[in-house]
């Protein structure tokens, strides 16, 4: 079953997907997508499915400013506005009590990646997954910044809401799946190992020989859905 919701973060009206599966309270991931994405992104809507079919549901939406929420893009966009709109995500699923709210994952794909890093603290998820997650701005590559199309975008927006480093919050976070391609010409796989290597325990690291930033290769999208309900599916159902 889907449900659609519109909550607020701050003063802006979001728009949101919540995929329930066929259990009473199950457990619940959250979904941030990349800086130019949306929640319909193809790689939240494939691990939404397959979660449901673990017995899990999983929340995507817009964050301020994409899709169907509200908000001028490079006005409303930053990493400290994303982390409210995730803080606010939680609060509705609280709220709605269709899901655990102490059995609660986040997913987090490229800025959607760090939004979840920079949240965790305050969500205490017992299960992460990110996708090509820079920890810092200086980790996305100058080729993707200068790109005709993002810089466009780019340069419409305030500098300062483009520059983020959550390298300090690192440490405190534990029970971290990380997928990164290494010729990942976005966001450079050094973030990934910087970020492997800061992070608490247990933590694992998945290296996609070859890939690219939107994980275009068939064969990594199968593995990234396996390995991430495997994850899941052990940190939120063995637990309840």
């Amino acid at each position: 079953m889907q449900k659609t919701l519109w909550f607020k973060s701050e003063n802006l009206h979001l728009h949101g997907t919540l995929h329930l599966p066929e259990a009473n309270r199950p457990p619940v991931i959250i979904g941030s997508h990349g800086l130019l994405s949306n929640g319909d992104s193809p790689k939240q809507i494939a691990l939404a499915e397959k979660c449901n079919d673990a017995g899990i549901a999983f929340f995507r939406f817009d964050h301020r400013g994409c899709g169907k929420s509200e908000g001028r893009f490079n006005e409303v966009t930053s990493l400290e506005g994303r982390r409210r709109d995730l803080l606010a995500a939680v609060q509705i699923l609280h709220d709605l009590r269709k899901t655990d709210h102490y059995r609660i994952g986040l997913f987090g794909s490229s800025f959607g990646g760090a939004a979840v890093l920079a949240t965790a603290r305050e969500i205490k998820p017992l299960a992460i997954v990110t996708v090509a997650a820079p920890i810092r701005t200086r980790a996305i590559q100058q080729s993707y910044i200068n790109e005709a199309s993002t810089k466009k975008m780019l340069e419409t927006m305030s500098r300062e809401n483009l520059v983020f480093d959550i390298s300090g919050d690192i440490p405190d976070i534990t029970n971290l799946l990380i997928f990164h391609g290494d010729a990942d010409p976005v966001v450079a796989y050094e973030s990934a190992l910087e970020l492997y290597e800061r992070a608490g325990s247990p933590r694992e690291l998945v290296r996609l020989e070859n890939g690219d930033h939107l994980m275009s290769n068939k064969a990594h999208q199968a593995l990234f859905i396996r390995r991430s309900i495997d994850w899941y599916k052990t940190r939120l159902l063995d637990c309840g």
